[in-house]
């Protein structure tokens, strides 16, 4: 006796943050669940090479994208390091409301700098990015870095020490969701 062969379809999936959706192929809506989904986001942010990464999660009868991860491409990176300049980069883990992140800051100077400007401009940077993590979602922050909001009020404070010509978040990773209580 035959047996009826299963046919892969096409699953809609909303990415809220984005206010987007998108496709994914499976056999059924259940078997998405924590399935990855890689989106660029350059044209979207005009022209800033950057990939959000997110992670299927099912809510009753839908499929809704949850944002783990923004990086900036490392092309994107290169094209705007200069001649005579200096980058500051540093990583570290920070703590918000909801979750611990780590957050990976990129800073190129106008001009070359002595190391005491450089470690100055990576203390400042390390210290305001905590601080200002501390009260927020996940969901705000990773919405807030699409905007660029973070990175124009981190330039700003940056720059009491040093003009920067680049003031970007690199990386802002999900590490782990809190326990809910």
């Amino acid at each position: 006796m035959a047996q009826a062969k299963k046919r892969k379809k096409f699953f809609d999936v909303k990415i809220p943050i984005l206010k987007k959706e998108t496709q994914l192929y499976g056999y059924e809506l259940k078997e998405l669940e924590g399935r990855n989904i890689i989106y660029d986001l350059t044209r979207l942010l005009r022209g800033k090479g950057a990939v959000l990464k997110l992670r299927v999660k099912i809510k009753e009868t839908s499929a809704i994208a949850e944002p783990r991860e923004l990086v900036i491409m490392p092309y994107f990176i290169r094209r705007m390091v200069r001649k005579g300049t200096n980058y500051v980069e540093d990583s570290f883990s920070a703590e918000c409301k909801d979750a611990f992140v780590r957050i990976k800051p990129f800073l190129i100077t106008r001009k070359k700098v002595s190391r005491a400007v450089r470690k100055a401009l990576r203390e400042k940077a390390k210290e305001e990015l905590i601080n200002y993590v501390k009260a927020k979602s996940i969901e705000t922050l990773f919405d807030e870095l699409l905007k660029n909001s973070i990175q124009k009020t981190l330039s700003i404070k940056l720059k009491k020490i040093y003009p920067l010509s680049f003031c970007e978040i690199r990386i802002f990773k999900l590490e782990k969701l809190k326990a809910e209580k």
